[in-house]
């Protein structure tokens, strides 16, 4: 994402399911959007999906929140790298009869960070919904879709 290139461009680039987070720090992420950036004709979208971070969940003095608890499935966010933005992602499952674990780190991306992204990629924000259904963004949604746009030359 940061710098696999592509021949040609395209009239739409999206990084969609948290996909972005994966990106561990700051440079990088802001490496994916130039990246999406110059693979767009003039005109083009980069579309953004994330969660928004769910810091203010947190009891004070607690590092982490049960976020799925199944039969099958628990899972439990850390908040592990408050400066860096980092949280983990911990995961038990029920699979075949065996319990098996999977944790990995994100990093997760505030919503005027997003928007500042962007930019530093030449790119301005056009829309920003809550959900895949155009819902309005608030400071209550839970995650962002936003959708950039490429100037036209």
């Amino acid at each position: 994402m940061v710098s696999t290139r592509l021949p040609g461009t395209f009239r739409l680039v999206y990084l969609v399911w948290n996909a972005l987070m994966n990106v561990t720090t700051q440079a990088e992420q802001v490496g994916v959007f130039r990246n999406a950036a110059a693979h767009l004709e003039p005109g083009g979208r980069f579309v953004v999906e994330v969660v928004l971070p769910q810091v203010r969940r947190l009891p004070p003095g607690e590092a982490g929140r049960v976020f799925t608890l199944t039969k099958d499935h628990v899972a439990i966010e850390t908040f592990d790298d408050l400066v860096g933005q980092v949280t983990w992602s911990h995961h038990w499952m029920q699979v075949e009869g065996r319990l098996v674990r999977h944790s990995a780190p994100y990093r997760y991306v505030w919503p005027s960070e997003l928007e500042l992204m962007g930019q530093l990629a030449g790119l301005r924000l056009r829309d920003r919904w809550e959900d895949w259904h155009r819902g309005r963004f608030t400071s209550t949604s839970e995650q962002q879709i936003a959708v950039f746009e490429k100037p036209g030359d």
